[in-house]
């Protein structure tokens, strides 16, 4: 890592400056088509053989001079709202931060940028290595919606890193929950609230029942279920027909969360069976993402372990309880880490990274392509 070092100075020059051209292209969930157009040439400058799927993710690979397995490496190229016009302001002790007026875009560019300063920083050094996989996927803020069109047939990697988490560098999460979403509706019958409302049938008033039957906030330390919107009436003289709620079930037990689901289903249908005959209910639900946790004897692991320990960093194992690419990439067989990248207050307009970090970033991400374990 001796002649890695020696390019400090412009390797951070080179961070910075990328991570300020790529902040300002608008990548909207869904919208990301010219940050990929963007990113494509870098990567075939690298020599990563690179190519977009139908759904506008980017999949790389770039071959080894090491007889080692590969790793795959990963950041999302789409912000979160707002993110148009993002600006940044680059403060003198080299704190990146958002202009205030959208997010700064850290999440995820600062990955995105890490990963390509780490292969460069690899390649610098000329020391052999692993080969080398690479999804920018779309739509990953919108819960992973991005690689559920992915093709994972042609990946070869068994362990990966998504750079995802925030927090300093060294620092990685080896879990994640299931999140299930859903929806929940009551319709009884309309009538007028001053002329006949024994007509009616209140689905708010029978909405407010199975409120109080649906077990909210911290469940147990590892499942977590919330009603987030309700929604029902048109007038206040009108008994209300309709009545609907949505909120998200999360665990790091997949089965309990599906069983939580089923639960609401279940009071739902009881809530509408004991009020007024005519009374009925409709629910719906979806996983959107999956559970997962990777064992700290993994390969994926170790390696971080010892990359960090080489560099210096924290070595920190820890767990989210939000969501990432590795939770599809845990379901299609990968075993990871969702490493931090440096991104501070991010999902908000006082969104900001350090130019440390990306260094610090990068250099990690040249000790996982570097690692001979």
């Amino acid at each position: 890592m001796g002649n890695i070092d020696k390019l400090e100075k412009a390797a951070k020059a080179r961070a910075e400056a990328e991570f300020l051209e790529l902040i300002k292209i608008d990548a909207p969930s869904w919208g990301e088509q010219e940050l990929a157009k963007a990113l494509l040439p870098k990567l075939t400058e690298l020599g990563i053989e690179a190519k977009l799927d139908e759904a506008g993710n980017i999949y790389g690979y770039l071959p080894g001079t090491a007889s080692l397995p590969p790793i795959l490496l990963s950041a999302h190229m789409d912000t979160v709202e707002p993110s148009k016009g993002k600006k940044a302001i680059i403060e003198p002790d080299d704190t990146i931060r958002s202009a205030g007026a959208a997010v700064l875009g850290a999440d995820c560019v600062a990955g995105l940028v890490e990963i390509l300063q780490g292969i460069r920083l690899v390649q610098a050094s000329g020391l052999p290595h692993r080969p080398v996989e690479i999804i920018f996927s779309v739509a990953e803020e919108t819960y992973c919606e991005g690689l559920e069109k992915f093709d994972f047939s042609q990946v070869k990697s068994q362990d990966s890193y998504v750079l995802d988490l925030t927090g300093k560098i060294g620092a990685a999460a080896r879990r994640a929950p299931t999140l299930i979403s859903f929806s929940a509706t009551i319709t009884g019958r309309a009538a007028h609230a001053g002329m006949e409302p024994e007509k009616g049938i209140n689905a708010i008033a029978i909405m407010a029942g199975l409120l109080a039957r649906i077990p909210q906030g911290h469940l147990d330390e590892e499942t977590t279920c919330n009603v987030g919107i309700i929604q029902g009436g048109r007038m206040i003289n009108i008994v209300p027909e309709s009545c609907t709620i949505k909120g998200e079930i999360r665990s790091y037990n997949h089965e309990k969360a599906v069983g939580i689901a089923r639960d609401i289903e279940r009071l739902a249908e009881e809530a509408a069976a004991a009020a007024a005959a005519g009374a009925v209910s409709e629910f719906s639900c979806k996983v959107h993402i999956h559970s997962y946790e990777t064992p700290t004897g993994s390969t994926a692991v170790t390696r971080f372990l010892n990359a960090c320990q080489n560099l210096s960093l924290p070595g920190e194992l820890t767990e989210t309880f939000g969501g990432s690419d590795q939770n599809p990439l845990s379901l299609h067989g990968l075993q990871g880490l969702v490493l931090s990248n440096g991104m501070y207050k991010m999902h908000t307009t006082e969104e900001y990274t350090t130019l440390e970090d990306l260094w610090q970033g990068s250099r990690l991400v040249a000790a996982l392509i570097l690692s001979e374990v």
